[in-house]
């Protein structure tokens, strides 16, 4: 027998074992926190399996540590424990479990240790190790698990095919847990999933995105989309995105796959930012694609517009995968929409006034925008790539010497006092200190964007008009200085 005791040293597990002990009860810490224990992982969140009433030990437990909140769920047999120091206990009795066709919702009732372990969704999942005192650290591996997980293998522990048809959900919790520890699925439990896939019709919408989530946050994100893809899962799930796997060819020619160029771009973007809706964005920048792909005699494959078009199928998309809809879902729609202007501005001259205008459109989210535009170039062309990524470089440097001009400019009333006085035919007076200090404010602030002698114009007519001053003269006609081009070798 595999002996752990000296990974479950926490003092928290000699509590729970003694206190399970002064009851008589058998008790074990299961499930995911084994695994994670195992692999080196950090958990907050432990589960412990009793053989008897796991309530009662939850009390118990309650009881013993201080400051520490109790819950009880008397119709699901559980209860929790949260700690101060941030633990949450979960107390569990052994129960096994039936299920019915029509529902992922079993019918339960007491068990034995076999029985719980048995009903676990996947070998790594299914192991236990004991907290009572006369066998503390004992490993139960009844479904070679610790093999499974040193191999790196996704594996049911019973008939893949009824544990996904009794709860489907299992298939997306299998190829979350695939993504997150980049292990393999066994063959025969991914061949079950396929079989199993229409299943998934029976599952919220709220469930599967909590799972599609977590393999979105995933260090690699495109493994789980393409176990989606292969099994079938994808086209039940996010038919959209699985409308853009294959290549067409008309007279010889093709385009690139969309779909595993999408895949490239989110692990490409995942390397380089945790912005979870980041991550979304890049998933869905040529979500149109499959609806605007075109052949033309002379230009070959067009997508014409897919960006625009893109961006107006998030909302939807959005609402039926139960994503929220709010400033979020908004961030995507933008990345998508724009997600094609720093390419197309690095194909021409760089210029100030160009960069500022792409600045326009993004406002805050340039950055964001350049992280979704660099991960985009997946040419196979290295000196093609490479260029693209330069002119990026370009881009972003002249967006922070814009951005120093700009403060600079911050700094100095775009609209003199003599110009004031001009427009309003006022003479030397405290009304034209009023307006000069209240242009200065507003450029500080970021309430003249961008800070245009136009712009200005505009704030200081209405601010003048709020402070019951009218215009009498046109104001001077001084030409809007351009942005300097940078000078060339």
């Amino acid at each position: 027998m595999i002996n752990y005791s000296d990974k479950i040293d926490r003092p928290i597990f000699k509590t729970v074992g003694q206190a399970a002990d002064s009851l008589n009860l058998p008790c074990y810490v299961v499930g995911g926190y084994v695994r994670d224990l195992l692999l080196h992982r950090q958990s907050k969140d432990i589960d412990f399996v009793t053989v008897g009433p796991g309530i009662a030990l939850a009390e118990k437990i309650a009881g013993q540590i201080k400051g520490s909140h109790l819950a009880i769920f008397k119709t699901y047999g559980t209860a929790q424990v949260k700690t101060r120091s941030g633990l949450e206990l979960e107390f569990v009795g052994a129960r096994k479990e039936s299920y019915h066709r029509e529902s992922r919702n079993p019918e339960v009732e007491s068990g034995t240790l076999e029985d719980d372990i048995s009903r676990r969704d996947f070998t790594i999942n299914a192991m236990a190790l004991c907290v009572n005192t006369d066998h503390f650290g004992e490993l139960v591996d009844m479904f070679n698990g610790l093999e499974d997980l040193r191999n790196k293998i996704i594996r049911t522990p019973l008939d893949p095919d009824i544990t996904f048809s009794d709860d489907p959900l299992r298939m997306m919790r299998g190829i979350r847990f695939a993504t997150q520890l980049n292990f393999r699925i066994a063959p025969e439990t991914l061949e079950a999933i396929t079989r199993n896939a229409e299943r998934i019709k029976i599952i919220t919408r709220e469930r599967i995105i909590t799972e599609i989530n977590k393999i979105m946050s995933s260090a690699k994100p495109s493994i789980g989309w393409i176990l989606m893809l292969k099994t079938g899962l994808l086209a039940l799930i996010f038919p959209e995105l699985a409308a853009m796997s294959g290549v067409e060819v008309v007279n010889g020619r093709g385009h690139k796959d969309n779909f595993y160029h999408t895949m490239e771009v989110l692990d490409n973007v995942a390397a380089k930012s945790d912005d979870l809706w980041l991550r979304w964005a890049a998933l869905m920048h040529d979500i149109a694609k499959p609806i605007t792909k075109r052949w033309d005699d002379k230009l070959g494959w067009t997508f014409h517009n897919h960006n625009f078009l893109g961006s107006k199928m998030i909302p939807g998309i959005f609402k039926r995968m139960k994503l929220p809809t709010d400033e979020r879902m908004r961030f995507v729609q933008k990345m998508v929409e724009l997600h094609m202007r720093p390419i197309a501005l690095v194909e021409d001259e760089v210029t100030d006034s160009a960069v500022r205008r792409l600045a326009n459109y993004a406002e805050d989210d340039l950055q964001a925008l350049m992280i979704l535009a660099r991960a985009d170039i997946t040419s196979k062309n290295q000196e093609k790539k490479q260029r693209f990524l330069d002119n990026f470089d370009l881009v972003e440097s002249k967006f922070k010497d814009i951005s120093a001009k700009d403060r600079e400019r911050a700094r100095r009333a775009i609209i003199r006092g003599e110009e004031i006085m001009h427009i309003f035919n006022l003479p030397p007076c405290p009304m034209v200190g009023t307006l000069t200090k209240e242009m200065l404010q507003a450029q500080r602030d970021d309430i003249i964007q961008p800070p245009t002698r136009e712009n200005a114009l505009r704030f200081l007519l209405e601010k003048a008009k709020e402070l019951g001053v009218e215009q009498v003269n046109e104001p001077f006609d001084i030409q809007e200085p351009e942005d300097e081009e940078p000078e060339t070798e």
